[in-house]
């Protein structure tokens, strides 16, 4: 029988909080909820204290965030289901990063499903390492690290060292200063998020570029960039004015 994970549920509405609990309690086992808080004050107490396997934790609390409470906790090696009312910033954040999260309102199917993977990852050794890549992400105004999925688990990469990403389909190759190459089972558009960084813009249906890796630019209809690595990437007529005033052209 898989060992009991205990829960502490850290959400500033009672109805949250009641409603996790509840949902915990009808409809997963092997959880145990060892304390609830109301901010990241007290959230950040019980973490300490308890010491929990799994914390459903809310992003926007008061005194302070879920990026407080993982830097305050750094010390604390548990598990997070991040719950949010926001579609902005944050639901980036924990794409990028492998994060269980629900959405408000809660669905139980949803809360069910993050902790069946939840406890499916309860014995691996990389955690902490997830948790890293998410407290950078939160912490900052664009995405720094990305968690790329594989077969035998996952390999994290800094945004700042891809050159482009190159979609087909419900894949995309993924190109790195490096020199490697990462096909991922991700259709593009879940990289689009990504143009929130100011070096990072789509120039065409099938491509992403990073602009500091372009070496060159041959006019056309679109245009062709050519990038440090010596690939080249054909830009679309319709994103060439963007793309040349990015580049200042």
């Amino acid at each position: 029988m898989p060992n009991t994970l205990s829960v502490i549920i850290a959400d500033d509405e009672q109805t949250s909080r009641d409603l996790i609990e509840s949902y915990v309690l009808k409809y997963c086992t092997n959880l145990k909820i060892v304390a609830k808080a109301n901010d990241a004050k007290q959230a950040i107490v019980a973490i300490h204290e308890h010491k929990p396997d799994l914390v459903f934790l809310d992003v926007e609390m008061p005194f302070g965030n879920a990026f407080d409470v993982l830097e305050q906790t750094e010390g604390v090696d548990y598990q997070t289901i991040f719950i949010t009312a926001y579609s902005d910033y944050a639901i980036k954040a924990l794409n990028y990063s492998a994060a269980y999260y629900i959405l408000k309102p809660i669905s139980i199917d949803e809360l069910v499903n993050a902790v069946e993977k939840v406890q499916a990852m309860a014995q691996e050794d990389n955690i902490g390492e997830l948790k890293k890549v998410l407290k950078d992400n939160l912490g900052q105004t664009n995405i720094q690290r990305i968690v790329l999925p594989n077969q035998s688990g996952f390999e994290i990469v800094d945004a700042a060292q891809i050159i482009r990403i190159s979609g087909s389909g419900n894949y995309a190759d993924i190109y790195l200063a490096d020199g490697k190459k990462k096909i991922i089972s991700k259709t593009l558009k879940f990289f689009e998020s990504l143009e929130d960084n100011a070096n990072i813009m789509r120039v065409h249906k099938s491509h992403i570029v990073n602009t500091d890796y372009i070496a060159a630019y041959r006019r056309g209809r679109g245009g062709v960039l050519v990038m440090t690595d010596g690939s080249e990437v054909e830009v679309s007529a319709r994103m060439k004015s963007a793309l040349l005033e990015h580049l200042g052209l």
